[in-house]
């Protein structure tokens, strides 16, 4: 098989491992807080282990890694409906990793989808476990129709969070030198912060998360990436900012002008990385 084929079969995988992250938390966000949602959002940090993997082998192949949302399954009027959801889509995914499996030859491929499949067998054990869980304790769904000014901002925000988380992962991926990777990443976890921070004030404040992104930047130049990072880093920290000062609620008002100086701190920690770049 050609390297090409290879990294459009990945690719595949790479959607799909993106599609069941959002599924996921979409379901935990809306437990609330307690011990089940924070099992599944576990499983949801296992799946962008996998997409982290997938996406670095797709770059030493030569390609490059998508960023698009494969297949979810968000129907369903209760928890116990969400969960058997997810055992649906891990079904999905281990049907493709076995198929993915047998059709790719290169031996160290083929040991990283066996590895990833192990998880994804056993996050469907875990699924179906928590299909009776949720039906014994009576899970309930804790999101509301809230659609003032504070949902939103929240929302704003959430829809902000997750295409830079995108937009740097992508970034740390086709970035060549080591501690613009490193810093990308590490921003894009914080950025993983930042969202969860929002969607679950909304959910709190009976709201419904929408997670949805916008356009991302795709530059494949180092200096080109960092530029496009500065500028919505600065749009984004000045937008926060404004909502900070409009908003009556104090919880909400403290946590925007906290997520507001991470991104100020983000743009001073990619103006030093542009810098570096130029120089060399």
């Amino acid at each position: 098989m050609k390297k090409e084929e290879i990294v459009a079969l990945l690719n595949e995988d790479l959607k799909g491992e993106h599609g069941a992250i959002i599924q996921y938390l979409s379901h935990a966000y809306a437990m609330g807080e307690g011990e089940l949602a924070c099992e599944i959002e576990a499983l949801a940090r296992e799946e962008m282990r996998h997409l982290d993997w997938l996406a670095e082998t797709i770059i030493e192949l030569g390609g490059k890694p998508s960023m698009q949302r494969g297949h979810m399954r968000m129907e369903g009027k209760s928890a116990s409906d969400w969960m058997k959801n997810d055992v649906l889509l891990e079904e999905d995914a281990i049907t493709m990793y076995k198929e993915h499996i047998k059709a790719i030859g290169d031996r160290k491929i083929k040991r990283l989808l066996k590895r990833i499949l192990s998880d994804e067998e056993s996050h469907h054990g875990d699924f179906a476990h928590f299909v009776e869980k949720t039906k014994k304790e009576g899970t309930k769904d804790l999101r509301g129709d809230r659609k003032d000014k504070v949902a939103q901002v929240l929302n704003w925000g959430i829809e902000h969070e997750y295409t830079v988380i995108l937009q740097y992962l992508l970034h740390a991926y086709l970035a060549t030198n080591e501690e613009m990777k490193l810093e990308m990443e590490d921003q894009a976890i914080n950025e993983m912060q930042h969202m969860g921070w929002l969607a679950e004030k909304m959910v709190s404040g009976k709201g419904n998360p929408r997670l949805e992104h916008t356009k991302l930047d795709k530059s494949t130049r180092m200096g080109d990436m960092l530029r496009a990072d500065i500028k919505i880093e600065k749009e984004v920290a000045a937008e926060y900012d404004r909502a900070a000062k409009e908003v009556k609620d104090a919880g909400l008002k403290k946590l925007l002008t906290r997520i507001r100086d991470h991104e100020i701190y983000h743009v001073e920690v990619f103006d030093d990385l542009l810098q570096e770049v130029e120089k060399s």
